[in-house]
């Protein structure tokens, strides 16, 4: 039996990130096993849109099954000031997350890792220099580095001491629809700038569905959840019976969070990394979980515990260097949008917005690079004050 063994790598969550990290490590050679509580394929609440970075990281590993492609966006101001612009090349590539979680899966088996599927993580922690996980049947898993991918809410976090600034509530529709009104979406989302500070609303097409869905800060369950049905309202859309009605909390870390106690590292959204803004976090789940697995990997090759020690605290400065400057970016982008949303619509109205937004959603231009420049410097600072 695979949960008998002692492995090299044990990865806590078969989502993006932990199959990014199995991926990683068993590239590397390590003796790689993850441990799921669902099976595959499963639905999973997300917007399902990949930035560039997302198409980067999971090109490398899969064919992106990609339900539509996006070369326009609608934006509106809570319903109204609606305009469109286009764009030649493309923006971002919808999936459906039971598809591509899938499609990860695959890949990750393929390079040699191993995967337990219904099977509850109930615990982790570290005894004898072995990392190790209890499932709920009672059954004991060791590995030499483990890497927790199980979401905020997961053993992970709680053992690592995860701690959150912002926490989110995120309600989404997948909504089938008819030809006619699916060809009107196809390759166009759009997003609304919505009433509750902080909030924004969107629909993203995905072939013969729409995900609807609407975001905003935790505790105003009931105002959030008006949000989104005055929102479908108006797009014409509540009269199409919702597929899938569910809701999610999203977290972003604190500045001073952990990403590591012992051998345990932690990656996406167990780490609390997502982009506070948007609150995207399929790019920040790939990445850092590429760089947990490859870290636990070499951790679990090094000769001797100092060699351990390094290479774990590699994946923590590679998250500090390459991850938290975009957060931080993206915290000063969301405490200027919640005073002054109408000013980012209009903005985004421009030329020169319109043209860094695309930028971004091909990934070609960061929030870290925007807000450097002296001008949207200049322009956050004065907007955050007031």
């Amino acid at each position: 039996m695979a949960e008998a063994q002692e492995w090299d790598v044990l990865i806590v969550g078969a989502g993006p990130a932990g199959l990014a990290a199995a991926q990683a490590a068993a590239t590397r050679g390590a003796r790689t096993l993850v441990v799921e509580r669902a099976a595959h394929p499963r639905y999973k609440t997300c917007g399902g849109g990949l930035i560039g970075f997302s198409l980067a990281a999971a090109g490398r590993l899969i064919e992106v099954p990609a339900r539509d492609t996006i070369h326009a966006v609608t934006a509106t101001l809570r319903g109204r000031r609606e305009f469109t612009r286009q764009d030649g090349d493309p923006l971002l590539a919808m999936v459906v997350r039971e598809e591509f979680d899938d499609a990860l899966r695959k890949a990750a088996t393929g390079t040699g890792a191993a995967l337990i599927e219904r099977s509850p993580v109930r615990a982790v922690g570290e005894t004898d220099g072995l990392a190790w996980a209890r499932l709920a049947d009672g059954t004991m898993l060791r590995a030499r580095a483990l890497v927790g991918a199980d979401g905020s809410a997961g053993v992970s976090a709680r053992y690592a001491g995860v701690r959150f600034r912002q926490v989110d509530l995120g309600l989404e529709l997948e909504i089938p629809v008819p030809p006619p009104v699916a060809a009107r979406w196809r390759g166009r989302l759009l997003l609304d700038w919505g009433p509750l500070p902080g909030s924004y609303g969107w629909v993203f097409p995905k072939g013969d569905r729409l995900t609807v869905g609407v975001i905003a800060a935790r505790g105003q369950g009931e105002r959030t959840r008006q949000y989104l049905r005055d929102f479908t309202g108006r797009l014409g859309l509540s009269g199409y019976p919702a597929e899938r009605d569910s809701g999610h909390l999203t977290h972003c870390r604190a500045d001073d969070s952990p990403l590591r106690r012992g051998r345990v590292l932690v990656a996406g959204d167990a780490a609390g990394l997502l982009e506070p803004w948007t609150r995207e976090g399929i790019s920040f789940a790939l990445r850092s979980g590429a760089m947990a697995g490859a870290a636990a990997a070499d951790a679990a090759a090094a000769p001797d515990p100092a060699g351990l020690s390094q290479a774990l605290d590699g994946y923590q400065a590679a998250v500090s260097r390459e991850l938290i400057p975009e957060m931080a970016a993206g915290r000063r982008l969301l405490v200027a949008f919640t005073r002054h949303p109408g000013a980012f619509h209009t903005g985004l109205a421009s030329g020169k917005g319109w043209h860094a937004f695309a930028r971004f959603c091909r990934s070609e231009l960061t929030f870290q690079a925007l807000v450097s420049r002296p001008p949207v410097n200049a322009a956050l600072s004065l907007m955050s004050r007031f």
